[in-house]
């Protein structure tokens, strides 16, 4: 493993490496096999897998701690929720990815949990929920939320947190390790879906967590790894080799969509079709509110060209959607708020596409 020291674009590129020696591969192979020979400490496919290791070594040494590679963001979601004790509470964001908040809301129809959404950007309030609830195991933490685009104060919340015994999750898809490196805020738990920015190029599904170095808390390590296991959430050996793939290029992939995606920010903001737009400042979501509303973005979505009209993001293509389209959609995100996952193609040309079509609404 490199050393500690080396800084965050150095280590997506050489972390999870082969040793530097004579006939060793530079990229770790794909290990493709079900089952091992006996007597080793792998023994059969769910327990492990060579190229699983590599790819936990890079994405651990970028969020500085542990990581386990999982078949989805979800598949790692519901991991955590089973976690959490029959009758506990988990205080959540009330604008987060849906697949959270649909999983948070099944577990709390069967009576597994109760889920107390809240308003993460109200610190005080936050910190208020917890204290007044003596059943809550996670505070979940979204930041940016997911499309509002909230930031949340992750070391004030985590450090209240910690003093009530209450493990912190932050979701750090949206920021990724290169923006927002949770646990050294004081998170207990790092959750990713890989899909987006880890993999970057549109053709894996997968998650993972990461959570403090061995020593800090292995009972959570070595719970969720059980989990991981026992429920088959594990990913395959080629896709996890992709999303390592993806690793490698993440910072000069991320810094291009974020210079675009501040770019466009600014030129969104004085057009007279957008009544708001939401960006944090850092990242490569952008979320422009129509000033027609549902109508006004349905047509956007629909008048590009270059831009895809998608529901996923984190790839090298510019996307975009409607977010309300989705029925499991908080009602107080904005009928005509458009999420926008910004690429890396030529800002000028994202825009031209963007501008025609507005121009059109507009008029």
């Amino acid at each position: 493993m490199p050393g500690p020291t080396l800084r965050p674009a150095t280590l997506a590129v050489t972390a999870g490496r082969p040793p530097h020696e004579a006939d060793q591969p530079l990229n770790v192979p794909i290990t493709m096999t079900s089952t091992y020979v006996a007597t080793g400490e792998l023994e059969y496919g769910r327990f492990g897998n060579p190229t699983w290791t590599a790819f936990e070594d890079a994405l651990g040494a970028l969020e500085g701690g542990r990581a386990l590679a999982f078949a989805s963001g979800m598949a790692a979601v519901t991991t955590l929720l089973d976690l959490v004790g029959q009758g506990s509470s988990v205080i959540a964001p009330q604008h987060a990815y849906n697949g959270t908040v649909a999983a948070l809301a099944d577990a709390e129809s069967r009576g597994r949990l109760r889920a107390n959404l809240v308003d993460i950007t109200d610190t005080a309030g936050v910190i208020k929920a917890m204290e007044d609830d003596e059943d809550c195991a996670f505070l979940w933490i979204e930041s940016p939320t997911n499309p509002a685009l909230e930031v949340a104060d992750v070391p004030a919340l985590a450090a209240a947190a910690r003093e009530l015994g209450i493990r912190v999750v932050v979701d750090n898809t949206f920021a990724t390790p290169l923006l927002q490196q949770p646990l050294a805020d004081g998170a207990d738990i790092v959750l990713h879906s890989a899909t987006k920015y880890i993999a970057g190029h549109s053709d894996v599904l997968m998650g993972a967590l990461v959570v403090p170095p061995a020593g800090t808390d292995d009972e959570v390590y070595d719970a969720l790894k059980a989990r991981r296991g026992l429920a088959g959430s594990t990913p395959g050996p080629f896709e996890v080799w992709l999303a390592l793939r993806g690793l490698r290029t993440l910072h000069v992939r991320l810094d291009r969509a974020q210079a675009n995606a501040a770019e466009l920010a600014r030129r969104l903001a004085e057009h007279p079709a957008v009544e708001e737009v939401r960006y944090p400042g850092f990242g490569a979501i952008v979320a422009p509110v129509l000033a027609g509303g549902a109508d006004a973005g349905d047509f956007l979505v629909r008048a590009t060209s270059l831009w895809v009209h998608a529901t996923s993001l984190g790839g090298v293509e510019s996307t975009f959607e409607r977010r309300r389209r989705w029925k499991l959609e908080a009602a107080t995100i904005p009928e005509g708020l458009v999420r926008m996952s910004v690429g890396i193609e030529d800002v000028d040309d994202l825009w031209d596409d963007l501008v025609q079509a507005l121009d059109r609404i507009n008029a």
